[in-house]
């Protein structure tokens, strides 16, 4: 049985002084390193997520000079700046696959992105015989949720490490988990990984 483990957006506007900052951002690229250096070699597919909007215009609506902060945001990750590479605490050396999501359009799972040679997310999984991922990242109540939620419409078994994720805030993440554990997804640790 193959395993992957899909890292969702762990970029420097969603972590401490990002654009779009999550707290304990950083932390969460560190633990997820940690547990890359420990554990990389249970996963025949290692995917990491990046948001990589559009210099110009507002992204189908995703940017917005005042945003709701619902379907609408201030600008962040935009492709070739700083803000969308990967958290420098997060060793991607392992990463067998990278994708980029959001060229032009609002997109919060990693099912929407492409990798580098336009593979879908969904393709890479199959292609691999995955049956199972552990799901880590950020944003627990945006991107982590949506990419979680179509991993198990792919008929993917999925735990979502929860010690390797951060949400932007308390109640809606405590939602996000809730809604993934009713849709069939474990929520553990990763010490039970």
């Amino acid at each position: 049985m193959s395993r992957a483990l899909l890292i969702v957006d762990v970029q420097n506007d969603f972590t401490e002084d990002g654009a779009l900052a999550v707290a304990g951002g950083d932390a969460v690229a560190e633990r997820i390193t940690a547990f890359l250096a420990a554990h990389a070699a249970a996963y025949e597919v290692i995917i990491a997520s990046r948001d990589w909007h559009d210099a110009d215009g507002d992204n189908g609506g995703h940017f917005a000079e005042a945003p709701d902060f619902v379907d609408s945001w201030p600008v962040h990750c935009v492709a070739g700046t700083e803000g969308a590479e990967y958290d420098p605490l997060l060793a991607t050396d392992t990463v067998t696959h990278h994708v980029r999501k959001g060229q032009g359009k609002p997109a919060y799972s990693m099912f929407e992105g492409v990798t580098d040679d336009g593979s879908s997310v969904a393709a890479v999984l199959t292609a691999a015989g995955v049956l199972s991922a552990d799901v880590v990242g950020i944003a627990t109540d945006h991107c982590v949720r949506a990419s979680a939620l179509d991993a198990i419409a792919h008929g993917v078994r999925v735990r979502v490490l929860t010690d390797l994720i951060a949400g932007v805030a308390p109640e809606p993440s405590e939602a996000a988990l809730a809604e993934l554990a009713h849709a069939g997804a474990e929520l553990v640790e990763s010490s039970a990984a």
